[in-house]
C-alpha cells in the first residue's frame, strides 16, 4: 500500500513538474518572434538584435549556482515556487518595457524572466531524472522534454499573430523623418503587452497550485542527503560531467541560433513574409517535437550515447548544406535539423549527472551554466552574418557545434 501511494505521488510530480518544462519552452520560443519584431521596432543590425538571446542566456550562467543553492537548502518545491514568481515579474515588465519603448528596458525584463527559467530547470531537470528507475532516467527526462517541443510548435505561431502586427508599411514608413520613423517603430513594440500580461497571470496561478500541493522526493535523493558534498569544482573533475558541460555549451548555443535567426534566415533565404516564416518555424517546432518522441523510443534499442553521435553527425552534413542551400530547399533543411537537435539537451544532460549521487545538485548548477552558449554562439552567428552580408554563412556556428557533441558521444563519453 505504501509503495502503491508512493508511486502515485511520483506520477502526479512527474505530470505538474513536466508542465513546467512547457512553460520555459513556450517562453524561449517567443524570443524568435521577438528578435526580428523589436529588429524591426528599434531599427537593430542583426548582430544587435540578438541581444534578446543574449540577456536570457547570461542570466543562465550568473543564477545556475544560485539556483543550485536555493535547491539544495530549501528543497523543489520552494525553488519552483520562486522560480515561478520571478518567471511572473519578469513577463509583467514588459509592460512598462512598452511604455516607455526602451530596447534596453525589454532586455532587463527578458533577463529577469530568464533568472526564473533557471531556476525552474536547476530543479526541474534532476528531479525528473529521479522520480523512477536510475536506468530509465535519461528516456524520462526526453519524455518530459518533449512538452518543451510542443511548446516550440505552439508559440510561434501563437506569437507572431499577436505579436508581429506591423502598424505602419514599409512605404509609409520611407517618407517619415528619422526621429518621426523611430517613434513610429517603436510604438509597434506594445504588441507586446496583451500576452506577456496574460503569462504573467498564468504564472502566479500556477504558482499557487504549487504551494498547495505536496512533491515528493526520490528515494535516492533522501539516500544522499546525509553523504559528504564534495566542492563544485571537485565535481568537474567528472570526466562525463566535464565534457557534457562543454557539450551543452556548444549545443545550446546551436539550438538557439537555429531557432532565434530561422526568421530572419527564412525571409532572406526564400522572401516571404515574417508571419510565413513564424508558420515554418511552428514546422521546426514539430519536427523538434517527433524527433523527442521517436528518440525517447529509439533508446529503447540504441545506447543514448550513441543514438547522440548518430544525431549530431546529421546534423553536421544538414548545417554544411543549410549554408548554401536556395529556396524552399534551405527552409526544409534547417526544419530536418530541429529534429535532429531534439534529444541532444536531455541527453547531454542526463548523461552529465549521471552516477553523481550527492553531488547532483553541483552537476545540475553547472550544466545549467553551460547555457550561456546562447548568449555567446548567436552573437558569433550574427557577426558573421553581418561582415559576410549573407546570413547563411553563420551556419558554421552550428556546424562546429555538432561537432563537439558528436566527438563527446561517440568518443570521450565513458558509459557505466
Amino acid at each position: 500500500m505504501k509503495n502503491q501511494q508512493t508511486n502515485r505521488q511520483m506520477t502526479i510530480a512527474f505530470i505538474l513538474v513536466t508542465s513546467l518544462f512547457f512553460l520555459w519552452g513556450f517562453a524561449h520560443n517567443l524570443d524568435p518572434i521577438l528578435i526580428p519584431h523589436l529588429k524591426r521596432s528599434f531599427l537593430l543590425t542583426t548582430a544587435q538584435s540578438t541581444l534578446v538571446d543574449s540577456s536570457v542566456y547570461i542570466a543562465y550562467f550568473l543564477m545556475a549556482l544560485p539556483a543550485g543553492l536555493l535547491m539544495k537548502r530549501f528543497g523543489y518545491k520552494k525553488g519552483i515556487i520562486v522560480g515561478l514568481f520571478t518567471f511572473a515579474v519578469g513577463a509583467f515588465l514588459f509592460i512598462p518595457a512598452a511604455d516607455f519603448q526602451s530596447f534596453t528596458f525589454f532586455l532587463v525584463a527578458l533577463f529577469i524572466i530568464a533568472c526564473g527559467l533557471t531556476i525552474l530547470e536547476t530543479i526541474a531537470n534532476p528531479y525528473i531524472s529521479e522520480l523512477g528507475p536510475e536506468k530509465s532516467s535519461i528516456q524520462r527526462l526526453n519524455l518530459a522534454q518533449s512538452f518543451n517541443g510542443l511548446a516550440a510548435a505552439l508559440a510561434p505561431v501563437i506569437g507572431s499573430r499577436i505579436i508581429l502586427i506591423k502598424g505602419i508599411s514599409d512605404e509609409e514608413l520611407a517618407v517619415l523623418s528619422d526621429p518621426e520613423r523611430k517613434i513610429a517603430l517603436a510604438a509597434e513594440a506594445s504588441t507586446v503587452k496583451e500576452p506577456y500580461f496574460i503569462l504573467g497571470l498564468l504564472l502566479i496561478i500556477i504558482a499557487v497550485i504549487f504551494s498547495r500541493i505536496r512533491l515528493p522526493e526520490s528515494p535516492r535523493i533522501e539516500e544522499s542527503t546525509h553523504q559528504k558534498r564534495k566542492s563544485i569544482f571537485s565535481t568537474l573533475k567528472n570526466h562525463n560531467l566535464r565534457w557534457a558541460v562543454i557539450s551543452q555549451f556548444f549545443y545550446v548555443g546551436a539550438q538557439v541560433s537555429v531557432f532565434s535567426l530561422f526568421i530572419l534566415y527564412a525571409t532572406e533565404v526564400v522572401a516571404i513574409t515574417e508571419i510565413t516564416a513564424a508558420d515554418f518555424l511552428a514546422a521546426c517546432g514539430i519536427a523538434f517535437l517527433l524527433g523527442r518522441f521517436l528518440g525517447t523510443f529509439f533508446m529503447k534499442y540504441i545506447a543514448p550515447h550513441r543514438l547522440l553521435g548518430l544525431y549530431a553527425i546529421a546534423n553536421i552534413f544538414l548545417s554544411a548544406f543549410a549554408m548554401y542551400a536556395t529556396g524552399m530547399i534551405a527552409i526544409y533543411t534547417i526544419i530536418i535539423i530541429c529534429f535532429f537537435m531534439s534529444i541532444m539537451f536531455p541527453t547531454i544532460f542526463a548523461m552529465g549527472i549521471s552516477k553523481l549521487k550527492e553531488d547532483r545538485e553541483y552537476g545540475s548548477s553547472l550544466l545549467v551554466m553551460s547555457i550561456v552558449g546562447g548568449a555567446i554562439l548567436p552573437g558569433v552567428f550574427g557577426l558573421i552574418s553581418d561582415f559576410s552580408g549573407n546570413i547563411q554563412i553563420g551556419y558554421i556556428v552550428p556546424l562546429i557545434s555538432f561537432l563537439v557533441i558528436a566527438y563527446f558521444a561517440l568518443y570521450k563519453y565513458k558509459s557505466v
